[in-house]
């Protein structure tokens, strides 16, 4: 296997068994320009590529109890770095890999028989349209209000890659292994609130410039003037709707680019 060091946008293929199609279809990824690798879903293996894996293709079957794990460890890696599943098998497989891999890491489900023009075509727009220059932005909403969070991560995950943490230190975990071009703060969490998290990722050199805006219900004078000694770049409120979010992360980026 080569180091990982130099693997990036790694394309993850795994089937618990020595499958042909499986291997069939890295083959064919390779011969596209597309880094593609083959597991049976051994986690030592996986973990040596996880920092390159861009999308897991996990070809689905009778789930051992090795495989649960295989399974339980890939939804983790892919939650901690916003990354997608695409699933192949019958509807039984399908049911029983979702009690575990929820509906917002699958990209799409191709039930057996498989048309592989149709896995190859979804395949390479998710890797046009996510890798290089063309790779969308990485937002990370903190809110310890799991509905809300929900509700705006819907209201993004088509225009940006989105994170989600319930508090501070989930936050700090996620940006110790997680690239992020903004963040959305809440400002009232418990244990540590939003100018609490705010003043620590300032003062760590590795998140410093990440800039951060406030998303809260918090719309008082005193709230809003305790944090502009943190320098947050904006301050919203939760009264926001989606189209007003989305202009606002939009113009953002579009000044940013400038």
């Amino acid at each position: 296997m080569e180091n990982n060091e130099t693997q990036q946008n790694l394309i993850l293929v795994v089937s618990g068994t020595e499958s042909f199609l499986a291997k069939s279809l890295v083959t064919k990824l390779d011969s596209m320009g597309l880094q593609a690798r083959f597991t049976t879903g051994d986690i030592k293996e996986i973990d040596e590529m996880k920092d390159a894996v861009e999308l897991i293709i996990y070809f689905m079957g009778e789930i051992s109890e090795e495989m649960t794990e295989t399974l339980v460890y890939l939804k983790d890696m892919a939650n901690d770095r916003d990354r997608r599943f695409i699933l192949i098998g019958d509807a039984t497989e399908y049911d029983q890999v979702k009690k575990t891999v929820s509906d917002t890491l699958v990209l799409r489900w191709f039930k057996r028989p498989l048309v592989m023009d149709e896995l190859i075509k979804c395949i390479r727009k998710y890797m046009d349209s996510n890798t290089g220059e063309n790779r969308k932005k990485t937002v990370l909403i903190v809110d310890d209000d799991i509905t809300y969070m929900r509700t705006v991560y819907e209201w993004l995950k088509d225009s940006y890659h989105v994170g989600m943490a319930a508090n501070g230190v989930q936050a700090i975990s996620f940006l110790a292994r997680n690239k992020a071009d903004l963040v959305l703060l809440d400002y009232d969490m418990p244990v540590a609130n939003g100018p609490q998290v705010l003043e620590m990722l300032k003062n760590d050199t590795d998140t410093g410039q990440i800039p951060v805006m406030f998303l809260t219900g918090h719309g008082d004078r005193e709230s809003v003037l305790s944090v502009v000694g943190l320098s947050p770049v904006d301050y919203l409120l939760k009264t926001i709707d989606k189209a007003g979010l989305l202009k606002k992360l939009d113009d953002f980026f579009k000044i940013g680019a400038l």
